[in-house]
């Protein structure tokens, strides 16, 4: 049933907008929200474009057109890469997507060395390319594929050996003292955030886009006049999750939740 003041859809691929989501929820304590996780299609950083697209279209019309939300959050930077543009120009409500957290990394490096973790997608996509090109000579930026961390986080691996050997063989070409910044640009891994801060034994920032979004949701839900200006409701009568997946993905997200919210 669509919430009576309309809720905000969110989607990624699977628990990854999970991370943005709780961040949502403490910067928007009077919205409600409906998640879709596409875990049934999930990863999609090693898909084609085109199959991004559609797999996006679906998700926005499920959640556009059935379920009637006032505004979209695409909680993937894959899927805003390779759809955000198609999905603005196929629906009317206000549609926001992710970005890799580059320029505020930039500024933090101060001409040092940025290493921007993504999906082999997001770092194709010319999205990225536009955003490397704007902030790239300001400090020495690193594109890092990380084929294989997504299906290794949705099955439930946020620390312990597989993500630290996964890590080991990542950066086994920088020096841990050589890299002033990490930014996360797929929000899987938000949920390693502390394993990668610890492989870098707290020398190196790390840093995600996902408080950025939320602001952006907040600046555009005011514009549009669609904030919400009810009373503060508990956890579980603000959000619905759904999924393409099965019961084990909707139990492992409830987990992730109660960590980012």
């Amino acid at each position: 049933m669509n919430q009576p003041e309309g809720s905000v859809g969110v989607f990624d691929s699977g628990v990854g907008g999970i991370s943005v989501l709780g961040e949502l929820l403490r910067c928007l304590p009077n919205e409600r929200f409906i998640y879709y996780g596409d875990s049934a299609n999930a990863p999609y950083g090693s898909k084609t474009v085109d199959e991004v697209r559609e797999l996006s279209l679906k998700i926005a019309d499920y959640l556009i057109i059935q379920r009637g939300v006032k505004a979209l959050v695409v909680a993937c930077n894959t899927a805003t890469s390779a759809a955000v543009k198609l999905l603005r120009r196929e629906f009317s409500i206000p549609i926001i997507g992710m970005e890799p957290a580059l320029k505020p990394a930039v500024a933090m490096a101060r001409g040092g060395k940025v290493v921007v973790m993504a999906t082999p997608m997001t770092i194709k996509e010319q999205k990225f390319q536009d955003l490397l090109f704007r902030y790239g000579k300001e400090a020495q930026v690193f594109s890092l594929p990380c084929p294989g961390l997504v299906e290794l986080i949705e099955a439930g691996e946020t620390e312990g050996e597989r993500i630290n050997s996964y890590l080991k063989g990542l950066f086994g070409s920088f020096q841990l003292g050589e890299v002033d910044v990490v930014v996360l640009g797929c929000t899987h891994y938000v949920f390693i955030k502390e394993s990668v801060a610890a492989f870098f034994q707290g020398r190196a920032a790390v840093i995600d886009g996902n408080r950025g979004t939320a602001n952006q949701v907040i600046r555009v839900l005011e514009e549009k006049g669609l904030l919400s200006r009810g009373k503060n409701r508990p956890l579980a009568e603000r959000v619905e999750l759904v999924t393409s997946g099965t019961a084990e993905d909707l139990e492992l997200w409830h987990r992730f939740l109660l960590k980012v919210s």
